[in-house]
């Protein structure tokens, strides 16, 4: 019996230790805070879910990215089927979509995880940084969700081919709304953006958006993709 206790007691450990966001430092070009699934799911191939913070949780202190967003929600119990991963971009640098590439493929050649399953979603520089990477890399990226921020027009035909959510709010004067609206002219120009989700949010401001962060909504949405589904039923 006491065994039992033991034992029981160590795979309570093992699964709240698993949970815990752990400090990457000089391993890849941007430090990222990595938080792994629990053994059953680790050992599964899971999905990458990648979070982009905004302007003011940049810097060298790591601690900043923990103040909102995913990491947070991480921080207050929420439990994710995926690696997450959470870099940290410099003070007034903006996302460069090769470091982001760079810090996910250190992370594929440590854990053996779905490739066809890479999500990322971001806020404000973080939208900014999730539209870029996605119109980089849209054979890499799963789908993504871009809170209040906004991209390169020119990318327009290359985000077409990711399932994108971009969300902004109305009353947004820190990055004005008419940021997300150009980059979905951009897609639906390309291809009419049948994988395209735009919200605007009614009476919102800038840090409203936040709030996406603490519901299941915007998780729920881009785990539903795989991009090996997604291509079987574009062929049929």
């Amino acid at each position: 019996m006491k065994n039992r206790i033991l034992f029981c007691s160590f795979l309570l450990l093992s699964a709240i230790a698993s949970a815990q966001p752990q400090a990457i430092k000089g391993k890849s070009d941007y430090n990222f805070w990595l938080t792994l699934p629990n053994d059953s799911i680790l050992n599964n191939n899971p999905p990458i879910m990648i979070f982009l913070h905004g302007r003011s949780l940049s810097g060298s202190d790591l601690n900043l990215v923990r103040r909102y967003g995913v990491v947070k929600e991480i921080d207050k119990g929420r439990k994710f089927p995926a690696i997450v991963i959470a870099p940290q971009v410099p003070s007034g640098k903006s996302w460069d979509p090769k470091k982001i590439k760079n810090v996910l493929e250190y992370v594929q050649q440590n854990y053996k995880t779905d490739t066809n399953r890479v999500y990322v979603v971001g806020m404000s520089l973080g939208g900014y940084g999730t539209l870029h990477f996605a119109g980089a890399y849209p054979e890499i990226v799963t789908a993504a969700v871009a809170l209040c921020g906004g991209g390169n027009p020119n990318d327009g035909c290359d985000l077409a081919q990711v399932p994108l959510w971009i969300q902004h709010g109305n009353r947004d004067t820190a990055v004005p709304l008419s940021e997300s609206e150009k980059i979905v002219k951009a897609i639906r120009q390309c291809n009419g953006g049948d994988k395209l989700r735009f919200t605007v949010l009614e009476g919102a401001d800038h840090g409203d958006l936040e709030k996406a962060f603490r519901t299941d909504e915007i998780y729920n949405w881009m785990f539903q993709y795989n991009k090996t589904v997604n291509q079987l039923i574009e062929k049929k």
